[in-house]
């Protein structure tokens, strides 16, 4: 119990992609909230890096709740990846969303020019 308080200081968005309503239907969506929950729960919380990826995942998934094209770029990617049966299946797709939303990221930055009026 007491990790879980732990955990949770570094999720601070868990309530809102908790409780975050889909549409009817769309099972991605809900599976992606299961793998969240799964994933930040199963963490070491003495591993730098799984709690690097926890405050990752938790920016990601308030993003996926709060943005439509962020939602559905996502879901695109996320039909593209393959996942091996043997290991950890579920820190194989959090690391895949981690790596699709750094591209997107990427992707949708773009370098703005301010001219010089004379």
């Amino acid at each position: 119990m007491k990790n879980n308080k732990v955990i949770l200081s570094y999720c601070q968005n868990f309530e809102k992609i908790i409780n975050a309503d889909f549409l009817e239907g769309d099972n991605l969506s809900l599976q992606l909230v299961k793998i969240y929950k799964d994933y930040i729960f199963s963490i070491d919380i003495t591993n730098e890096e799984d709690i690097i990826n926890v405050k990752e995942i938790d920016k990601i998934m308030a993003r996926y709740v709060d943005d439509y094209l962020f939602r559905k770029t996502l879901k695109q990617e996320l039909l593209r990846v393959k996942v091996k049966k043997c290991g950890n299946v579920i820190k194989t797709i959090v690391e895949s969303i981690i790596e699709i939303f750094r591209k997107v990221e990427f992707e949708q930055t773009r370098k703005i020019y301010i001219s010089k009026w004379i």
